[in-house]
């Protein structure tokens, strides 16, 4: 049943042109808008075909002069302009669409630091920063996000592209890069699925609004078949809870993208634990000769733990140099400057006939995972795990499943970031207490856990 908002949002969408299927139905409920299907839909069906000077950015909105003068860019950019058009109530050129979103949302940027402190702590939240997409695509960010599993993809349509250069974008939070006097860049959102960073052939928001024959616009394919009365979902790229939390204010239970970063910090300390300062300096200072570094962003470099609990390579290498016997160190450490070859170099201290450089990710783990390897791999995950409190992981599950994700957003959401995290870190030391017998055995497939 469509709502005051949703009958207001579909006459503004008629008035700029924006076209979609009849096949859509838009549900207005207490969790929000959803996009449903009302008969099937096939695989390549066009549901929806937006022009792209009805997406509202930067450089569409009225404030385009002011952010241009003040010289902002990027996310900060985008919130002045949508502020600016908010402000000007029923007289923006987007009063209808903007009458959808909400007046707060559950973004951890906005909340107390007491909240903070009290449902984030230990949590990855702390270290995400990058935030991509600079623009809002009207229609496109009422369906509903799935990691993994969307329904709906774009694609750029424009009469300087022949159908075979037309562009399949992922819609990677529901916006648009736009610019009047550029063409599309490598830091739209919309990212080739294809060819990874491709950008879009010279088609820009200028051509498209002084092209009245073929104006430039969005479509919104279907990539996979809907079955009548499911909901059609979107996505906002491969992100894990902690990404989806600080930029869209939710998470997903069994989300195949979370990760937790162990500090290569963590990891020193951890070493000088055990190690002499100057030990714990040379062991690492080999490991970096060798070529090996861990991630690193804002000045921080770490290791993943994926979401099964699989260690990086890089980290288990480091482990395995920090804990070699002295002897060996020494003929690896003689053997780096003279062989230049690492991967030469630590085939002799692994005395195997493979190589750490060949053969699967599976194999070159399975000849460092060493018993006192795995061993140092529960200590860190212990000391990270200390980092949540103590509260347990069961304390933490047991709470989210109490909760209501309507009237407790931020405790819902938070739980469920903890919860995720803290099942990897379990699954991490599941991994490490295998033993060297079953290295090539899969381990435990995770819980699927179903909150209300």
């Amino acid at each position: 049943m469509a709502t005051r908002r949703l009958r207001a949002f579909k006459r503004w969408m008629d008035s700029k042109g924006i076209e979609y299927s009849d096949a859509l139905q838009f549900t207005d409920n207490e969790e929000g808008i959803a996009v449903r299907a009302i008969c099937d839909l096939k695989e390549g069906d066009v549901v929806a075909s937006i022009p792209k000077q009805a997406c509202l950015t930067v450089k569409t909105s009225g404030a385009r002069h002011v952010i241009k003068e003040t010289e902002l860019a990027g996310p900060i950019a985008l919130c002045v302009a949508v502020m600016y058009e908010r402000s000007l109530g029923p007289l923006s050129p987007w009063a209808g669409y903007l009458q959808l979103l909400p007046e707060a949302d559950c973004l951890p940027l906005l909340w107390s630091a007491d909240d903070v402190d009290s449902l984030l702590g230990g949590t990855e939240l702390h270290e995400i920063d990058v935030y991509h997409g600079f623009g809002m695509v009207p229609l496109a960010d009422l369906f509903n996000h799935k990691t993994g599993a969307e329904d709906v993809h774009f694609t750029s349509v424009s009469c300087h592209l022949d159908s075979d250069n037309d562009v399949d974008i992922e819609n990677d939070d529901a916006s648009y890069s736009s610019t009047v006097d550029e063409p599309f860049t490598q830091s739209s959102p919309f990212r080739n699925s294809d060819e990874g960073n491709s950008s879009v052939d010279s088609c820009n928001l200028e051509k498209s609004s002084n092209s009245e024959e073929n104006p430039m616009f969005l479509e919104m394919i279907i990539v996979k078949d809907v079955k009548s009365g499911a909901e059609v979902f979107n996505t906002y790229g491969s992100l894990g809870n902690a990404a989806l939390l600080h930029r869209y204010g939710f998470t997903e239970a069994n989300n195949p993208f979370d990760i937790v970063n162990i500090d290569l910090e963590l990891v020193v300390k951890w070493s000088l634990s055990l190690f002499s300062s100057r030990y714990s300096r040379a062991r690492l200072s080999l490991w970096r000769r060798l070529g090996y570094s861990g991630c690193v962003s804002q000045n921080s470099e770490y290791f993943e733990i994926s979401y099964d609990g699989e260690p990086q390579v890089e980290l288990l290498v480091l482990l395995y140099i920090i804990l070699l016997p002295d002897e060996t160190y020494h003929k690896l450490d003689l053997a780096v400057p003279t062989a230049g070859d690492f991967a030469k170099s630590l085939n002799m201290i692994l005395s195997k006939k493979r190589t750490i450089k060949s053969g699967t990710d599976s194999e070159r783990k399975d000849l460092l995972l060493t018993k006192r390897v795995r061993d140092s791999l529960l200590s860190l995950a212990n000391i990270r795990e200390s980092f949540y409190g103590s509260d347990s992981l069961e304390d933490d599950i047991d709470l989210l499943k109490r909760c209501c994700r309507i009237r407790e957003r931020k405790l819902y959401h938070s739980l469920m970031l903890r919860v995720s995290e803290r099942t990897i870190l379990k699954q991490l030391r599941v991994y490490a207490s295998r033993s060297s017998k079953s290295t090539k055995r899969s381990y435990p497939l995770r819980k699927k856990f179903k909150w209300t």
